[in-house]
This record gives structure tokens, sequence and C-alpha cells, in this order.
């Protein structure tokens, strides 16, 4: 697939010209791989419930067709979104989210950081104590019992760095996964980050990682193709 670098891109545009390239025929419909940043701007998934803004104040508010509850998009933070077909390529949904956040995971190792999945919570996360540690991050609880309810996720000690939400329809991708690198992380106050009160969003830089931020997107562009291969 065509890899674009948008730069710095209206994410409502950006939205536009995503449902207008997967609604196309086939005869034009071109596999790519944007990769951008937005200015400022919250954005509330299909399940978003507006309690979840806390104080949006003067950053926009734009409602969204992907998954998920609320996110903030601004500066300094890769956002990439990979438009492709899951049945030319072979997989289901569940395949392709776990390689939009291998492809993650592999960008931070490259950096020197590791990252975690959490159970029942899309995204990647860090240690906030030990970022650049590599023991395996306990998933609690360890077992559930059949027939109980679904435990809630455990951010203990975790700050977020990577946000996922995904919208597929016909087999066509749109959304995608956004990286933080540099970025101002005030807003992220404003909100409870995917409908988590009190989950910490971090960047590349608070936990002592300096990266360019098309370093940082040449490197994510560089794994989501060859993950995302059939």
């Amino acid at each position: 697939m065509e890899t674009l670098w948008l730069d710095r891109a209206d994410y409502l545009v950006t939205l536009q010209r995503m449902q207008a390239l997967t609604a196309a025929s086939p005869a034009d419909f071109q596999e790519q791989l944007w990769l951008c940043q937005h200015p400022p701007v919250f954005t509330l998934g299909l399940a978003g419930k507006p309690e979840h803004l806390l104080a949006p104040g003067d950053i926009p508010v734009v409602q969204t067709d992907r998954g998920g509850q609320v996110t903030y998009h601004g500066p300094g933070q890769v956002v990439a979104y990979p438009l492709i077909d899951l049945k030319t390529r072979g997989y289901f949904v569940k395949e392709y989210v776990y390689r939009l956040e291998e492809a993650v995971l592999r960008t931070l190792a490259d950096l020197g950081v590791t990252g975690h999945r959490v159970a029942g919570a899309p995204g990647i996360y860090v240690r906030l104590q030990d970022p650049f540690g590599h023991a395996a991050l306990p998933q609690k609880p360890a077992r559930r019992v059949p027939g109980a309810p679904k435990p809630q996720p455990d951010f203990s000690g975790l700050g977020k760095i990577a946000a996922l939400g995904i919208k597929v329809s016909n087999h066509r991708t749109r959304h995608g996964v956004a990286l933080n690198v540099a970025m101002d992380l005030q807003p992220y106050q404003r909100i409870n980050p995917c409908g988590y009160a009190g989950l910490q969003t971090v960047d590349l830089s608070t936990i002592g990682v300096q990266a360019g931020l098309l370093h940082v997107a040449q490197l994510l562009a560089w794994h989501l193709q060859r993950l995302l291969r059939t």
C-alpha cells in the first residue's frame, strides 16, 4: 500500500476523505497508509458518552464513526490511518487490531521503550516508573470465573502512550492508531481518556525519549507496512 505523510491535517477533512476512499468502487479503491498530526481536537466514538467530556473548553469536539469513547488528538502526536481491505488480506478484525498494536510495540522497542497491552483495554501502555524495563506486565485477574462479569482493566502504575480506534465497513478499514511523541498533554485532563476516569496519558518526551515526530512516523509506517501484509 502507498504511504502518504499528510503533515498537519484537519481532523474533519481527513475523516471525510477516509470515508470517501473506503466507500469507493473496487476499481477506484487503492489501499493506502496515511500518517499525520492533527490540530487540537476531541473525537467521540460511536459508543462515546458525553459525560466523559469533562471540560472541552475551546477545543472542538467531533462526533466520528470509529469505535470507542473519547480521545484527544493534537500536534506532536503521530496518527496512522491504514485504509485497507481485510478480505483481500485474509484476516479478521481481531487479528487486525493485534497487528496495529504490535506495530506500536515494535516502534517503541526501536526507541528503547517497553510497551504493554492491558487486558480489556485497546491501546498501548508503559510503566510510569520503569518505561525501559523488560519485565512482563501481569494481567489481573489472571483467571475469570465462568459467568462472572467482565473485570475492569487494571491501570495501576501505567500511562497510556498510544490509543486505538477503528471502523470496518464492507471489509475496508478506516481510522487507526495514535502514538504520543511530544505534545501538550494538558487537554487529556479535560476528558476521561477512552472512558476511564483518572487514566494517565503520557508521551515519549515525558518518559525521557527525545525523538522527532517524522522519525517516529517513519518507524511506525515501516512496522505497519510489514505487519499488515497477508
